[in-house]
């Protein structure tokens, strides 16, 4: 066996001391500036409670004018999602100042979460909002690689322990993703009926095959596959849900996905991030809700991200699911042809006309 040229040694050297010292001097990166949104005010024929204070602090979640909660995570890779998520909220609610936005972020570094904060604020001076650390060690033990590493993200798992994270005085919340545009009234959809029991109300897709969610030693295991005897278990995806939270701390949802994750760890049963332990659940379990409210795989699949058009009927809220995101592609000077909608609440570029939707 040939020995390796010491020229080529120090090189080595000197590559991965360069490599360790960028590490360790590596500053976050810096959250963009956004421009300011218009202001919307309460319908005066919706009977809207009076508008919420402007404020961050732990007591305005609990106030009985908030009309609505709404909860998203909140981190620097998907401000721009955010941002423009909240935006429609806003423009499309009847009682917009009533609306109380409940954020998670990654409680590592407070510097990050004080930015992300002060970005919202900016733009969006009379939100009524608070953001709440999220501890992401306890949940990165639990994860196992998926098919792509945006999915592997531990804050990707935060929407699991909203009812450990909340004030118990918000006991139901309408959970979003950061790529989701809603073009109708989000009360509408937190009024969604939850029967006696359910604490999960989502679009179910039961035309999907569900069977591919999980592995085929999953089907194949008698004591696995059993989870779902006298289920009508169908697809439905996490990114838009109506979660009752009392009833989610009652039956110990958290602890049973937890428990899947473990199992996860020692026997590969499925692929797909914190999808599958939700399937496990709550497939079968939950409140059906118009497929309207999430027109979702607008990002196209999870390996190439291309253009998908909207399924057939109304729509009220469009989700970018998948791997194509609106604000990459538009950026890359590739969008797609609903990505122009999108593009109408981008507060990072300018006036496209938010008013004339």
């Amino acid at each position: 066996m040939s020995r390796a040229s010491p020229h080529l040694l120090l090189l080595v050297s000197l590559l991965l001391l360069c490599a360790a010292a960028g590490a360790a001097t590596a500053t976050p990166a810096a959250v963009p500036t956004f421009r300011e949104a218009p202001h919307f005010t309460n319908s005066a024929s919706a009977r809207c409670p009076p508008p919420l204070p402007p404020t961050s602090g732990p007591d305005a979640a609990c106030s009985p004018n908030a009309a609505v909660h709404v909860a998203m995570t909140l981190d620097a890779s998907y401000l721009r999602g955010t941002m423009a998520a909240v935006l429609s909220v806003l423009r499309h609610a009847s009682c917009p100042e009533s609306v109380h936005f409940h954020f998670l972020a990654a409680a590592g570094s407070p510097s990050t979460t004080s930015d992300l904060a002060a970005a919202l604020r900016g733009s969006f001076p009379s939100l009524a909002f608070r953001v709440y650390p999220f501890d992401e060690s306890r949940v990165a033990g639990l994860i196992s690689a998926s098919i792509r590493g945006a999915l592997d993200r531990p804050l990707n798992y935060a929407r699991s322990y909203l009812a450990s994270t909340l004030p118990p005085c918000v006991r139901r919340v309408v959970y979003l993703d950061s790529d989701v545009i809603l073009t109708d009234d989000v009360a509408a959809l937190a009024a969604t009926p939850l029967p006696e029991g359910t604490a999960v109300a989502a679009p179910e897709y039961c035309g999907a095959n569900f069977t591919s969610y999980f592995t085929p030693g999953f089907w194949a295991s008698p004591a696995l596959s059993s989870t779902f005897q006298g289920r009508r278990a169908c697809y439905f995806n996490t990114g838009v849900m109506v979660l009752d939270l009392p009833r989610w701390r009652q039956a110990g949802y958290t602890a049973q996905i937890e428990g899947w994750m473990q199992l996860q760890k020692r026997v590969r049963i499925y692929e797909l991030g914190s999808l599958p332990p939700f399937l496990l659940v709550f497939a079968g379990r939950i409140a059906a809700v118009d497929h309207r409210w999430n027109q979702h795989g607008l990002g196209g699949d999870n390996y190439r991200g291309l253009c998908r058009g909207l399924h057939a009927g109304p729509v009220s809220l469009l989700h970018w699911s998948g791997k194509g995101k609106p604000w990459d592609r538009l950026d890359a000077g590739r969008p797609c042809p609903l990505d122009a909608v999108w593009a109408k609440y981008d507060l990072l570029r300018p006036d496209a006309g938010i008013d004339s939707l």
